[in-house]
């Protein structure tokens, strides 16, 4: 009896739960609309009706230059360098050049102490002298038979030996001074007046920066293309600007370990921005043209067929075939398809149909 009256409480609490959970969402139920639904209005088909005008964003066509190559990475280097350095030995009596100075070709750069060389060619010279007037008298006698031959031509031979004695203690002073052998620039100085210097000792260092070498190496893919007078682009850290050169050189070997061929460029650096030791991202041009088309990348649409673009032709829509040419990061070259100053839809390319109209917005190109 106890659990009967128990099973039928616990009923009772259920029902009551129930009853307090659904009739407030039965009275707050929003009321049934028993009127016939009218049917949406469909969209308006601005393809069919041609009402609404598509908004995009355009690009106008202009001949321009482009150019392409093969890329490679090198190094500058200087037209003439040189490490100037002693060929006797001696005290460094006087420096004539200043770090970091100009010099010119022949200029006087360093005296080395030459005291016991002029004294020695003094001596030379007064005994070259002596004989060469003793040779003259011996000749007069030769002719009146009062010498022999033999004994004019020892004396003759002693004159000839102090003559080249001569030459030889000209030539070791000459050694003395240290001059430059081409205009350049002198770095730093390692050498103080008064220094006692050994043969081969360095001076300083000379550089001639005024025509730069650009070093570089490619692959030997690449070995069946003329590069000699070939055109030269390269950059360097530091400027953003491109700095042409043409190719002079070409090793006759390739590298066995790198399988690479080496090529030097002659720059002009009288303008003096470039300094030798920087490194060049180089582009050696193997085409180029003064009168090229290029349209945006994201102006291209690809197709079974090919490539196309989408050009606006008297407010309208109207898709381009084309052929394309070498691309760059942004930018496509086109080869046939299109013409100087057509407008090319750039944005809003998947909303186009042909013939449909267009509004064309924010334009970019050259010459706008």
């Amino acid at each position: 009896m106890r659990k009967r009256n128990r099973v039928l409480l616990a009923a009772g609490i259920t029902a009551v739960i129930l009853l307090a959970f659904f009739i407030p969402r039965w009275f707050n139920r929003p009321a049934i609309n028993t009127a016939t639904p009218t049917p949406a209005k469909p969209l308006a088909n601005t393809r069919e009706a041609g009402n609404t005008v598509i908004p995009v964003n355009v690009y106008i066509t202009e001949s321009s230059y482009i150019s392409s190559g093969i890329h490679a990475t090198g190094s500058l280097a200087p037209s003439e360098e040189v490490e100037l350095t002693t060929e006797v030995a001696g005290k460094v009596t006087k420096i004539f050049f200043s770090e970091g100075s100009a010099v010119k070709k022949g200029d006087l750069l360093i005296k080395i102490n030459d005291e016991d060389l002029q004294a020695q060619l003094v001596r030379a010279e007064f005994q070259e002298k002596l004989l060469s007037e003793k040779l003259e008298r011996q000749k007069i006698l030769l002719t009146k038979e009062a010498i022999s031959r033999e004994a004019y031509d020892q004396l003759e031979t002693d004159h000839n030996m102090i003559v080249a004695d001569i030459r030889l203690l000209k030539v070791r002073i000459d050694k003395t001074e240290i001059r430059a052998p081409f205009d350049g620039i002198i770095g730093f100085r390692y050498v103080s007046e008064g220094s006692y210097m050994q043969p081969g000792s360095k001076v300083a260092r000379l550089v001639d920066k005024s025509s730069l070498i650009v070093e570089f190496s490619i692959s030997e893919k690449h070995i069946a293309t003329p590069f000699l007078s070939k055109n030269v682009v390269f950059r360097t850290e530091g400027f953003m600007q491109d700095f042409r050169a043409q190719v002079y050189a070409v090793e006759p070997r390739l590298n066995e370990r790198t399988r690479t061929i080496s090529l030097r460029a002659r720059y002009d650096n009288s303008c003096g921005l470039l300094l030798p030791g920087m490194s060049a991202a180089v582009t050696v041009i193997t085409n180029e043209s003064a009168h090229a088309l290029q349209v945006p990348s994201e102006a291209i649409v690809p197709d079974i067929s090919g490539v196309s673009v989408w050009t606006v032709r008297n407010g309208r829509a109207v898709v381009a075939p084309v052929e394309t040419g070498d691309r760059s990061e942004q930018m496509v070259e086109i080869l046939s398809g299109l013409a100087a100053g057509d407008t090319v839809v750039i944005s809003g390319l998947m909303q186009l149909r042909p013939n449909i109209p267009v509004a064309a917005g924010s334009s970019s190109g050259q010459g706008q």
